[in-house]
């Protein structure tokens, strides 16, 4: 996203195709894995597919209904929608370090949002999928509000409350890092998908 100030409209529009992008890709590439395709590690200590997934399972379950309840609040109370973008310094702050290569700068998980187990249900692709759809459900309703106006803690430190519209785009840019990692597992291990 760019720095101005865009367009509330068209700011949800990028959301909701890089959310349509990332449900295709997961129905293409990660939903015909087998169990050891999805779990296979690609070196010691260093995620598998499912791992990745998991990950974004974690953190959807934590902001997703916070989220969802949020919208609706503001839904009942009348927020009208705001014709631009507001961005906080924060968040712009975090979404610029996530955006940032994890080649160039990688990040640690807190523990409490790094995956569960080293062998996962292929359940962890279609609960992936779900909260895909999830998201894009928020980011359409997000159209409805004031996104500006709308608070959201950080999963990762809970004191800090990020602009809704901060906070879409931040998942968003941290779902495509962990999806392109486990495409990375995916193309790196030599699996090929008939």
């Amino acid at each position: 996203m760019s720095q101005t100030a865009p367009r509330t409209t068209e700011f949800l529009d990028q959301l909701a195709a890089e959310l349509r992008a990332l449900r295709e890709l997961t129905a293409q590439r990660f939903r015909p894995l087998s169990d050891d395709q999805l779990n296979r590690r690609p070196a010691p200590g260093k995620w598998s597919i499912g791992q990745c997934l998991e990950h974004l399972n974690i953190i959807g379950g934590h902001v997703l209904p916070v989220m969802a309840r949020k919208l609706k609040q503001a839904q009942e109370s009348g927020s009208k929608p705001a014709e631009t973008v507001k961005t906080g310094f924060i968040g712009r702050k975090l979404i610029v370090a996530m955006q940032t290569p994890a080649s160039e700068k990688p990040l640690q998980s807190p523990q409490q949002y790094a995956p569960s187990g080293s062998r996962l249900p292929r359940t962890v692709v279609e609960v992936f999928s779900r909260q895909l759809d999830e998201l894009a459900n928020l980011v359409e309703q997000a159209r409805t509000v004031n996104a500006n106006g709308i608070r959201i803690p950080n999963p990762v430190i809970p004191l800090l409350y990020l602009r809704l519209t901060d906070q879409l785009e931040l998942l968003v840019v941290h779902l495509k890092r962990h999806v392109q990692q486990a495409e990375r597992v995916l193309d790196g291990v030599g699996m090929v998908i008939d």
